[in-house]
């Protein structure tokens, strides 16, 4: 069973809005994250514990 089947998918909040690179994130399946690309829906997705998830973020965010 793909872990993904259920997953409500979203756009992130930081994907560029003219079409080219777009990021969705669904956090909504316990215990992962998964991050696909909106262009590829039914290509690969990675997948993240929580945990790596958050400091993912929290490092893309980080001013440089």
């Amino acid at each position: 069973m793909d872990i993904l089947t259920d997953a409500q998918w979203r756009k992130a909040s930081r994907s560029s809005t003219n079409g080219g690179a777009c990021v969705e994130v669904a956090d909504n399946v316990a215990g992962i994250v998964g991050v696909r690309d909106s262009k590829d829906p039914d290509g690969p997705a990675l997948v993240f514990g929580p945990a790596s998830w958050r400091a993912f973020v929290a490092e893309v965010a980080r001013p440089s």
